[in-house]
């Protein structure tokens, strides 16, 4: 029987896979902390052996009629961003798939009321929102398996809560399986008109689009520092006045496979909760609990990361 081991609600911006220089002269002279914050990531969660494969909640991946796994043996190739094609430029990667989870968490569509598609086409694109986070964690661990599930357009919460179910029931239907979640994607999300945004691409959060999305944003990081996944679900309606990123699709689809109101599991920050562009970043990981993804409450420390 498969698992989840671990989730993340990660972000992927752009910024993190620019030359350092490039980083320095945007951020004010400074390192921006979405990148410490992936490289201690690293070190604490995916260079470890105790995962085999990582499911990507891909919110740049868009689909119309159903949701799609990737079940490919292997992706290869060269990644040139349509959006940002000056920062984003042939952009090498290589990773195995993982077939037989793709194909079992089609086989639980039904079940859950929705559709579900495994595709091992070679030449179905692939985009930033997967690619930026695996140059981070899992380039050079070549052992590791990546795959990417898109958000569907035409779903609304139920839907990406019910992919999510499907999610945890193909997890656990593929032996032997342990997994790692990554809803790959922000938090508030607008960004300011071209003639402004040069001057809010600092990473400080004071250049977020209004200060009313910030404090969503953090009223929300705080939930998940308390393990309170209820009321980050349950107040779904005042966030989307903020325009999560990809109506926060990346989030519920993970939500939907770890319990979704039941799940107690607490985050721990790695970086700041920095601003791109207007929009809100941040890196929260949730190791499982020892008593499961729905067990109750126990104190637990500040981490020092945030």
């Amino acid at each position: 029987m498969g698992e989840i081991v671990g989730a993340g609600l990660l972000a992927h911006v752009p910024t993190i896979v620019l030359p350092e220089e490039t980083r320095l002269e945007l951020n004010e002279g400074k390192e921006i902390t979405l990148v410490t914050g992936l490289h201690e990531l690293r070190k604490d969660v995916f260079e470890k052996d105790d995962y085999d494969t990582v499911v990507v909640l891909d919110s740049h991946w868009a689909t119309t009629v159903e949701f799609v796994v990737t079940a490919q043996h292997r992706r290869a190739g060269l990644f040139t961003s349509e959006e940002l094609p000056r920062g984003m430029c042939r952009m090498p990667y290589d990773f195995p798939g993982d077939p037989e989870l793709a194909g079992n968490i089609e086989k639980f569509a039904d079940k859950h009321g929705t559709w579900i598609t495994a595709i091992d086409d070679e030449y179905l694109p692939i985009y930033y929102a997967t690619i930026n986070l695996w140059k981070f964690l899992g380039e050079g661990l070549p052992d590791k398996r990546w795959v990417t599930i898109g958000v569907c357009q035409t779903g609304d919460m139920e839907d990406h809560l019910r992919l999510g179910r499907a999610l945890a029931d193909g997890i656990a239907a593929t032996p032997g399986r342990r997994v790692l979640l990554i809803a790959s994607g922000a938090l508030s999300h607008t960004f300011w008109p071209l003639r402004e945004l040069r001057d809010h691409e600092a990473g400080d959060p004071v250049h977020i689009f209004t200060p009313e999305a910030r404090a969503a944003d953090e009223e929300r990081i705080a939930w998940f520092k308390e393990g309170r996944h209820d009321r980050v679900l349950d107040t779904m309606d005042e966030f989307w006045k903020f325009k999560p990123e990809a109506k926060f699709f990346h989030y519920l689809m993970m939500a939907g496979a770890l319990g979704e109101r039941a799940c107690t599991a607490r985050a721990r920050q790695y970086g700041a909760y920095e601003n791109s562009i207007g929009t809100g970043q941040v890196h929260l990981w949730f190791d499982r609990p020892a008593d499961g993804w729905t067990a109750s409450h126990t104190p637990v420390q500040e981490s020092s990361h945030a």
